[in-house]
C-alpha cells in the first residue's frame, strides 16, 4: 500500500544549523501516526519542512506517492496536505462560518466540520475572537477539514488547554481517520496520542530513535520516559519491553 505521506532521508537546517538529520518515515492512509520527542528534538522543524514553510536541504517528501518537496506551500495544500500549526490562528473578527468559508475548497461541505464539532454549529455567527481556546482549536481543525485534505499535520493542538478539552480534541482526531484522512500528530500528552495512534516515531536530536507500534511504546513507561529525559536512544525499530499498561502521562515541550 502506498503511504499517504512518505519521507526519505530528509534533512533540514535553520539559520544554516542542521536540525533534522536524515529522517525517514511513513504515514499510512486513514490512520494516526504519532511523532514524539523532547523539547528541541526537531519535531516542529520537521513538520514545517513537510508543509514547505522551511526548505528541506536534502531528501524527498511524497504525498500519495507523488514527490512534493519541490512544490510551494500552496501547491502542497492543493495536492491534499493540510497543516494545523501550534499557534491557534483564527480570523478573530470573522465569524465561525466565515472562517470556514475562507478555507473551503472544491465545494467541501461545511456541515462535515459542524458534525465533527457540534460546538461550532451553535456558534456559526459568533466572531472567532470570542471563542474559548478549545473552541478556537476546533475551528482550526474544522478549517483544515474543509480544505479537503488527504493528510493533515497537527502540531501540539493541546497546548494551553484543559485536559477535558484535550480528550475532546483527541476524539475528533480519531474521527478524522473514519473520514479517510491520514494524520501525523505531534502531541505533548504522549499517553493520549499513543491511545489513538497506530504507529509511533520518536525524534531525538533530529534523528529517529524509535519506529514501531504505538501499543508497544504505550506499554513501556520507562522507555517512553527515557526518550524524553535523556537516556541513550535505541536504534529505530528496536523491540520495546512490555512492562504493562501502568504508565503515567508523559508531556513534552515544543520542538
Amino acid at each position: 500500500m502506498t503511504p499517504a505521506l512518505a519521507l526519505r532521508d530528509v534533512r533540514i537546517s535553520r539559520a544554516e544549523a542542521p536540525v533534522v538529520h536524515g529522517v525517514s518515515l511513513d504515514v499510512a492512509p486513514a490512520s494516526v501516526t504519532v511523532l514524539l520527542g523532547a523539547n528541541g528534538a526537531g519535531k516542529t522543524t520537521l513538520m514545517d519542512g513537510i508543509a514547505g514553510l522551511v526548505r528541506c536541504t536534502s531528501g524527498t517528501v511524497s504525498l500519495d506517492g507523488r514527490p512534493i518537496d519541490k512544490l510551494s506551500t500552496y501547491r502542497r495544500a492543493t495536492a491534499g496536505l493540510a497543516y494545523v500549526e501550534q499557534a491557534r490562528s483564527v480570523f478573530r473578527t470573522l465569524t465561525v462560518e466565515q472562517n470556514l468559508l475562507v478555507a473551503q475548497r472544491d465545494g467541501a461541505d461545511l456541515d462535515t466540520a459542524y458534525r465533527l464539532f457540534p460546538e461550532l454549529d451553535k456558534r456559526r455567527g459568533l466572531q472567532a475572537g470570542h471563542l474559548s481556546g478549545g473552541e478556537q482549536q476546533m475551528l482550526v481543525l474544522g478549517r483544515a477539514l474543509v480544505s479537503r485534505p488527504r493528510t493533515i499535520l497537527i502540531d501540539e493542538m493541546s497546548s494551553g488547554l484543559a485536559p477535558v478539552v484535550v480528550h475532546r480534541l483527541m476524539r475528533a482526531v480519531a474521527d478524522l481517520v473514519d473520514l479517510g484522512i491520514a494524520v501525523l500528530l505531534i502531541e505533548q500528552f504522549a499517553h493520549l496520542a499513543l491511545e489513538i495512534g497506530e504507529r509511533a516515531y520518536v525524534l531525538s536530536k533530529g534523528r529517529i530513535a524509535y519506529d514501531g507500534p504505538c501499543a508497544e511504546l504505550r506499554g513501556d513507561a520507562d522507555r517512553l520516559h527515557d526518550f524524553y529525559f535523556g537516556a541513550t536512544p535505541q536504534p529505530a525499530g528496536a523491540a520495546v519491553a512490555d512492562h504493562g499498561p501502568g504508565s503515567g502521562p508523559v508531556e513534552s515541550g515544543g520542538a
